[in-house]
């Protein structure tokens, strides 16, 4: 029996090759003459082509948060992109540069359009990625812009957006939009308005869409992000952090990206 330690190192040694093993690497790509750096992430212990899924960051930029949670999306098995909308290296450390890039972005026509789609065709190329099965998720300025690429009716199988302050510039029309739709709010969110958040069902209604919003009772703003809370109280903005309706969100969300591809 003194072939038995060697027999067990092999046996080891295939299954850890068999384990999963997160690959990412930052991209660099253009839209229009803008540079801009995003994030892919996938798990090359997966065979065979997978769903891709956009993740549109935060206000302040493409940063750690929007890479993480393109890592746990990879971790479920899907190829996560996290895009770049306003250009390498440009982040935001206080609220007022957020709110400017922001509004460059959503006031320059085009370029919301332009730069999402620029990400939208770079993940579908990726060799990992089934072109044919996209979506798309977005917190804060990003869950503002996923909706907005529903409503123009880019072909993504599902849109989810978290602490999205529902600021629209493509309206709804009927037929349009292709994909499944979810809402993550805080009903004591400060940002949503009544009259934009009106605004958002009735236009859903109008398009035909499957549309679903999802209201947290006591949440605030940035609930998904454990940094929120931190960043609320350094600029005294009503920012903070919810375990159970980032928990609860993030579950509906693998149900819904299951449901859709």
């Amino acid at each position: 029996m003194k072939f038995l330690p060697v027999l067990l190192v092999i046996v080891f040694s295939l299954s850890k090759g068999a384990e999963a093993e997160i690959q990412s690497e930052k991209v660099s790509y253009k839209a229009g003459d803008r540079e801009l750096t995003g994030y892919i992430v996938y798990d090359d212990a997966i065979s065979g082509k997978r769903p891709g899924v956009i993740v549109v960051h935060e206000w302040w930029g493409h940063d750690a948060y929007a890479r993480e949670r393109a890592d746990m999306l990879a971790a479920e098995g899907y190829t996560a992109f996290a895009l770049d909308m306003y250009g390498t290296g440009r982040l935001a450390d206080h609220p007022k540069d957020a709110g400017t890039m922001a509004k460059e972005v959503i006031a320059t026509k085009g370029v919301m359009h332009e730069r999402f789609i620029a990400a939208h065709e770079l993940l579908k190329r990726h060799a990992t990625v089934d072109p044919s099965r996209i979506a798309a998720l977005g917190y804060c300025f990003g869950g503002n812009v996923v909706l907005d690429m529903a409503r123009k009716g880019v072909d993504l199988r599902a849109v989810a957006a978290y602490h999205a302050s529902l600021t629209q510039t493509i309206p709804a029309t009927p037929g349009t939009i292709k994909a499944k739709v979810r809402v993550f709010n805080g009903a004591d969110d400060p940002f949503i308005k009544p009259d934009k958040l009106a605004t958002l069902k009735e236009g859903m209604k109008t398009a035909g869409a499957d549309f679903e919003y999802i209201n947290y009772p006591g949440v605030t703003h940035s609930f998904t992000s454990k940094r929120a809370t931190e960043k609320g109280k350094k600029f005294s903005l009503p920012l903070k952090y919810d375990a159970d309706a980032d928990a609860d969100s993030w579950a509906k969300t693998l149900d819904l990206l299951k449901g859709v591809f």
